[in-house]
């Protein structure tokens, strides 16, 4: 669980730090389109957690650049801001000590990716309102999980003062995914123990999973085109679908936060 630390400490617990290049590119695609649709303008955007080495820090300001962000990261552990900081950029990215009372910024958005998945689910309620409080009015939360690679991922949107998520974002390399049912390993961690029969993310998954099989004949087209069709087939059974065909397209879908 999240205990709480002594006045001006960072909150939070130290991660196992593990990433990749390229790893976050899905949420980073997401995160400078919703950016570049509702401002505001010159963001001020956290990276929680980065991890042992900066490289995602260092991808999602080159991502935001053209939206002329300020991006900092955050690490709970000390000897990482120290690794970071040669990498660092200012104005554009800089490195502090910090944890979800997010060092006392108050950022427009927060991408806290690959953190909460190694905490208790008992934990998670506690993190979202610490770090949607401290955001800038308007501001908004990303926190998801995502595999090594990239290549399959999934996160909750929050929005400030927001005591529970708006939607859930799928996210995948059609060319790789077998089927939706593979979001079931990389759910956010509010989610990822309820994925069983009788719960609602079971139910949109498994809906989801069925649309894919019946567009099977849609593969001689490609995956992009198979996903596409599974995605408006599970829209025109009644089911919310928050976005459209340009982020289908993408190999993603946002669907209302299953609850």
């Amino acid at each position: 669980m999240i205990r709480p630390p002594p006045p001006g400490t960072p909150r939070g617990e130290i991660t196992r730090g593990t990433t990749n290049p390229n790893r976050l590119r899905r949420v980073d695609r997401w995160i400078a389109a919703r950016l570049a649709a509702t401002g505001p303008d010159a963001p001020l955007v956290v990276d929680l957690g980065y991890g042992a080495k900066p490289v995602t820090a260092v991808e999602l300001a080159a991502r935001l650049a053209p939206l002329r962000a300020r991006v900092v990261g955050l690490e709970i552990d000390p000897a990482r801001v120290a690794t970071a900081r040669p990498a660092a950029d200012p104005p554009r990215l800089s490195f502090q000590h910090g944890g979800f009372e997010l060092a006392g910024l108050r950022p427009d958005v927060i991408r806290a990716f690959n953190v909460l998945r190694q905490y208790d689910e008992s934990a998670v309620a506690a993190a979202w309102k610490a770090m949607t409080s401290a955001l800038a009015p308007g501001g908004w939360l990303v926190e998801g999980t995502c595999d090594e690679l990239g290549r399959l991922a999934s996160w909750a949107l929050l929005e400030a003062g927001s005591p529970a998520p708006v939607s859930l974002t799928l996210a995948a390399r059609l060319s790789t995914l077998d089927g939706p049912v593979e979001f079931a390993e990389r759910l956010p961690k509010a989610l990822i123990h309820h994925n069983v029969p009788g719960e609602p993310i079971h139910a949109l998954l498994s809906e989801l999973d069925t649309c894919w099989q019946r567009a099977a004949a849609q593969s001689v087209f490609g995956p992009r085109q198979r996903w596409m069709a599974a995605v408006r087939a599970y829209r025109d059974l009644g089911y919310a679908v928050l976005d459209g065909p340009h982020r289908w397209r993408l190999g993603e879908v946002t669907v209302p936060w299953p609850h």
